[in-house]
């Protein structure tokens, strides 16, 4: 699933793509997709003439402004938008076709098909779902030290499933829940009233630096992920324990070690994330 450095990614790709595009025509080939409006016929109504103002990110969610609208949408799992020249061959799995007025189209394809989409009136978006529900952005300048510090306090949980939880903190997913954890040197299991002030302080820096690394480098292509122009992301290259199970801790030699913790599959160094 896309996580925070990946949508991030696909927005800036997109910034350069499709703003100041108008729309012509909106092809809906999957009607499950569209969630708000529930009539596929008036989303495309309400984009047909519309010129695309602005590209953004809430969370994992990607945002497209066609004033007044606002389209919100949720890659799920296998989601990605691919800008192409009308009239060429349609790859599989393409549910979601908006046609512009120069002759492009911006293709959404979802091979599992959990992909949504939501159009609000602009302003209304971030009051209303499924954005309404998430919590602070990690990149951003409210979300300090002494906030991250007050938002964990009386939390019984542990802390791997409090970071993957998108109402604490939007954004994170699995890899990098896994990734920060290891950089702070925080076990997945550790239940939040056990960590003291330094580790509190470690973990809010190493949740930053993975972050913004990840998406200096464009993003994981751990599994189908590209962005807008099909390019592969490159943090992968730079994962130190998320998918790395039974190979040496790159600090300090000691196998990895797979679990499920979460609900989720969960890679960490035994040694040093005690």
């Amino acid at each position: 699933m896309p996580e925070l450095p990946e949508v991030e990614t696909v927005k800036r790709t997109l910034e350069t793509l499709i703003v100041g595009k108008t729309v012509d025509d909106v092809r809906v080939l999957l009607p499950k997709i569209i969630k708000e409006p529930p009539d596929p016929e008036l989303f495309r109504d309400m984009l047909r003439g519309r010129t695309v103002t602005g590209v953004g990110r809430r969370g994992k969610f990607l945002r497209i402004f066609f004033d007044p609208w606002v389209l919100v949408s949720h890659m799920r799992m296998e989601g990605r938008y691919r800008l192409e020249p009308s009239g060429t061959t349609l790859e599989k799995h393409v549910h979601v076709i908006f046609s512009f007025t120069d002759g492009t189209e911006l293709r959404y394809r979802d091979v599992r098909q959990f992909g949504t989409m939501h159009l609000w009136p602009k302003g209304e978006e971030l009051s209303r779902p499924p954005l309404c529900h998430l919590g602070p952005e990690p990149l951003s300048e409210e979300f300090t030290p002494e906030r991250f510090a007050e938002s964990l306090a009386g939390r019984k949980t542990g802390i791997k499933a409090l970071l993957l939880n998108q109402s604490f903190l939007s954004g994170l997913g699995n890899i990098y829940v896994d990734e920060a954890l290891f950089a702070a040197g925080i076990h997945p299991e550790r239940p939040v009233p056990s960590l003291d002030p330094d580790e509190v302080k470690r973990l809010y820096g190493s949740i930053r630096s993975t972050l913004l690394k990840a998406i200096e480098a464009g993003g994981s292509s751990v599994r189908s992920y590209v962005n807008g122009k099909g390019e592969m992301g490159m943090f992968q290259l730079s994962i130190r324990v998320y998918g790395r199970k039974g190979e040496p801790c790159y600090r300090c030699g000691t196998p990895i070690v797979r679990r499920v913790v979460a609900g989720r599959g969960t890679h960490f160094c035994p040694k040093c994330q005690k």
